[in-house]
């Protein structure tokens, strides 16, 4: 909460973290290989005042590329969007250091979540 009463801009990506962390490490399905951000964007579509009752994230795959994908989020109650944001995820090779493709089993995993009826809205 900052002094406005109000969940800080920074806290969402906090959020946004666990919502992503949560979704690619699952115990059947991971990115053990390691992922690092490349890029977020947030709207902030109304303030989210502080209080004990936790607010609901939905995420879902807009984009899946050779070596990145993008993660699209909604943090809400109901129908009460209070942000919505995206993730540019990239596969990454830490023993070399440097990005790397996405593996079989990787898209796989991420096909099974992806929605392109957003993207073909905008292209429309």
């Amino acid at each position: 909460m900052d002094a406005y009463g109000h969940v800080n801009n920074v806290v969402f990506l906090r959020y946004l973290e666990e919502a992503r962390i949560d979704f690619l490490f699952r115990p059947e399905k991971d990115f053990q290989q390691g992922s690092v951000v490349s890029r977020h964007e947030i709207d902030y579509k109304r303030q989210l005042v502080h209080r004990h009752t936790p607010v609901d994230i939905e995420l879902w795959i807009t984009e899946i590329r050779a070596a990145s994908f993008t993660i699209t989020y909604e943090v809400k109650d109901g129908d009460q969007i209070y942000v919505r944001a995206s993730t540019v995820v990239v596969p990454f090779d830490f023993a070399a250091q440097r990005p790397r493709r996405i593996t079989a089993e990787e898209r796989e995993f991420l096909e099974e979540y992806r929605d392109d009826a957003e993207d073909e809205a905008v292209a429309a």
